[in-house]
C-alpha cells in the first residue's frame, strides 16, 4: 500500500473517529443537564423534612423552594453571553464545580438561611450549565440532520430529570436524611469535571468587542424581578411585593433592549428576533411551557385531593407522561426531516389540544385509562412541540450567538413555566371559589377560607364537622372539577393559538452539509490526501 493511501486510510479513521467523539460529547452534556433537571424538582419531596429540622419561617421556606429557580433564570443569559466570550467549556466546568460546592453546603446547611444561599449558589451553577450544553451541541454538531437528533435525545433526558427529582428524593428520604437529596451530586460532579476537561470541545463567538458587563447585570437585575413578580402572581399574592418586582423588572428589560439596539457589539444580538423562525420559535417554547407546568401542577392536585392517591402513587401516574415525552424526544428527529418544523410543531400544539380536551372528561370517579390515554398524548405531544421549537430556534441563531440564544431559550422556557402557573392558577381560583361562596349551613367566613384551595377547604370541612362539613367537603370537590374542566378549556384555546403561531416556521428544514476546513496542500502527496481523505465524509448524506 503506497504512502499516500495509507495516510488517506489513517484521515478517514480519525474523521470517523471525530464522529464517533460528538456523541460521546452528548453524553457528557446530558449527564449535566440531568443533574441540573433533578435538581430543579428533588426538593420538593424533601420540603416536611426540612420544615421539621430547620424549623424556618413561611418566608424562609418560599426563598428555601424559590431561590434556585428564581437566581437560575435570571442568570441564563448572563452566562449564555459570557460563554460566547470567554469559552463555553469554560463556564461549562466552572458551572460542574459552583454545582459541586453548592450541594455539599445545602446537604449540610444547619439554619435556614444558609440553606436559602446554597439554593442560590445552586441556581448560579445551574445557570452556567443549562446554556453551555446546548450551545456546545449547537458546535459540536454542525449537520443540522444530528443536530436535530442529538436535540432530541437532550430534551428527553431534561423529562426524564423533571420526573426523575421527586422519585429519587422520595428513595433517598426513606433511607437517608434530607441532605442526601444534595449529596448525591458531589461524586457525579467530581467525574462530570475531569471527564468534561477532557473530553469536550472549546468553542467561542466573535471576538470583536468586549463583554457588556452593565448590560448582563441590567438583564440579570430585570429578569429576577419579572420571574419574582410572576411566581408572586402564581402564588394569588397581589399586593406591592408582587407589582413592585414586576415593574421594576419591565423596566430593567426595556432598558436593557435599548442598550443593546444603541451598542455596536451588542450582549444579544436582537436582530434575531427579525427572523420569524426564531421569533416563533421563541414564543412556541413559552406557550409549551405554559400549559404543561399549569396542568401538571393541577393534575397533581387531582390526583391526590379528588381521587385521593398517595404522592408516590401520583408520581407513577404521571410517569405515562414522562415516557411518552421521551419517546417523543428520540423520535423528533425523523419527524422534524420527514414534515418540517410548521408541520411539525403544528401537530405537537394540536395533539397536545386534543389531550387536553380528552382531559376534560375526568370527574370525581378514577378512570385509569382515561388518564393513562390523556397523559401519554399530552407528553407526546408537549415534547414534539418543544423539541421542534428548541431545534428551530438554535438552527436559526448565528453560531457565534450560540451561547445567547440557548440562553434566550432557557429563558422562554422558565419564562412560560412561571407564567402557566400564575395564569392557569388563576382561571382555576376564579372557576373554583364561586361554587362555595354560598353552601347550606356553612357560615361565610368557613366558605371564604374554603374558597382558597381544595385543601384548605378539607381542613375546613374536618373543623366542622357532621352534615355541613361533609356538604363542604362534596362541593369544594364539585367546583375543583368544574374549576379543572374550564383551566383545560382555556389551556386548550392557548394550544391552539400556538399551532396558529408554529404556521411562521418554515415548512422544509433546511439540511446544508457542514463546511470541512481542509488545510492548504503542500506538495502533490497532500493533494492527493486532501481529496481522497477529506472531501467524500464532508458529502455524506
Amino acid at each position: 500500500m503506497s504512502g499516500t493511501t495509507t495516510a488517506a486510510v489513517g484521515l478517514r479513521r480519525r474523521a470517523a473517529g471525530a464522529g464517533a467523539n460528538r456523541w460521546v460529547v452528548l453524553l457528557v452534556l446530558c449527564v449535566s443537564l440531568l443533574l441540573v433537571a433533578v435538581d430543579a424538582t428533588v426538593l420538593h419531596v424533601a420540603v416536611p423534612a426540612v420544615t421539621e429540622d430547620l424549623r424556618p419561617g413561611a418566608i424562609e421556606l418560599l426563598w428555601i423552594v424559590d431561590t434556585y429557580p428564581l437566581v437560575c433564570a435570571s442568570l441564563l443569559i448572563l452566562f449564555g453571553t459570557l460563554g460566547d466570550k470567554v469559552g463555553r467549556r469554560r463556564i461549562l466546568l466552572l458551572g460542574y464545580a459552583l454545582f459541586g460546592v453548592a450541594s455539599a453546603i445545602a446537604a449540610f446547611a444547619h439554619t435556614a438561611e444558609m440553606l436559602i444561599v446554597a439554593r442560590g449558589l445552586l441556581g448560579v451553577g445551574g445557570a452556567m450549565i443549562m446554556p453551555a450544553t446546548l450551545s456546545i451541541l449547537r458546535q459540536v454538531f454542525p449537520d443540522r440532520r444530528e443536530r436535530a437528533l442529538a436535540i432530541g435525545v437532550w430534551s428527553a433526558v431534561a423529562a426524564v430529570g423533571a420526573a426523575v427529582g421527586p422519585l429519587l428524593g422520595g428513595f433517598l428520604l426513606e433511607h437517608f436524611w434530607w441532605g442526601s437529596v444534595f449529596l448525591v451530586n458531589i461524586p457525579l460532579m467530581l467525574v462530570s469535571l475531569p471527564v468534561g476537561r477532557l473530553l469536550l470541545p472549546e468553542s467561542r463567538g466573535a471576538e470583536d468587542g468586549p463583554w457588556d458587563v452593565v448590560g448582563a447585570l441590567t438583564a440579570a437585575a430585570g429578569l429576577f424581578g419579572v420571574v419574582l413578580g410572576v411566581k408572586r402572581l402564581g402564588g394569588g399574592e397581589l399586593g406591592a411585593l408582587t407589582v413592585a418586582p414586576l415593574v421594576a423588572g419591565a423596566a430593567l428589560i426595556v432598558l436593557f433592549v435599548r442598550r443593546q439596539r444603541r451598542r455596536r457589539h451588542p450582549l444579544v444580538d436582537l436582530r434575531m428576533f427579525a427572523r420569524p423562525a426564531f421569533s416563533t420559535s421563541v414564543g412556541c417554547i413559552v406557550l409549551a411551557m405554559l400549559a404543561l407546568v399549569g396542568l401538571e401542577l393541577i393534575a397533581a392536585q387531582y390526583l391526590q385531593l379528588v381521587l385521593g392517591l398517595s404522592p408516590l402513587e401520583t408520581g407513577l401516574r404521571l410517569l405515562p407522561l414522562t415516557f411518552a415525552a421521551m419517546a417523543a424526544g428520540l423520535a423528533g428527529a425523523r419527524l422534524l426531516r420527514r414534515f418540517g418544523p410548521r408541520r411539525t410543531v403544528c401537530a405537537g400544539f394540536v395533539l397536545t389540544a386534543a389531550a387536553v380536551v380528552t382531559l376534560t372528561a375526568m370527574g370525581q370517579a378514577d378512570n385509569a385509562g382515561l388518564l393513562l390515554f390523556g397523559f401519554v398524548l399530552l407528553g407526546f405531544g408537549l415534547e414534539t412541540t418543544l423539541f421542534a421549537a428548541y431545534e428551530s430556534m438554535l438552527s436559526e441563531a448565528p453560531p457565534e450567538q450560540a451561547g445567547g440564544a440557548a440562553a434566550i431559550g432557557e429563558t422562554s422556557y422558565q419564562l412560560g413555566a412561571g407564567i402557566g402557573i400564575a395564569l392557569l392558577g388563576s382561571v382555576m381560583n376564579a372557576a373554583y371559589a364561586p361554587g362555595l361562596s354560598s353552601v347550606p349551613g356553612v357560615p361565610s367566613d368557613a366558605s371564604a377560607a374554603a374558597g382558597h384551595s381544595l385543601g384548605e377547604a378539607y381542613g375546613v370541612a374536618a373543623r366542622l364537622g357532621g352534615p355541613a362539613g361533609e356538604m363542604l367537603r362534596r362541593a369544594a370537590r364539585d367546583s375543583f372539577v368544574h374549576g379543572l374542566h374550564v383551566t383545560l378549556l382555556v389551556s386548550a384555546g392557548l394550544l391552539l393559538l400556538g399551532a396558529m403561531m408554529a404556521l411562521r416556521l418554515p415548512r422544509v428544514m433546511q439540511c446544508e452539509a457542514p463546511a470541512v476546513e481542509v488545510p492548504a496542500p503542500r506538495d502533490a502527496g497532500d493533494a492527493a490526501l486532501s481529496f481522497g481523505g477529506v472531501s467524500p465524509p464532508a458529502r455524506r448524506p
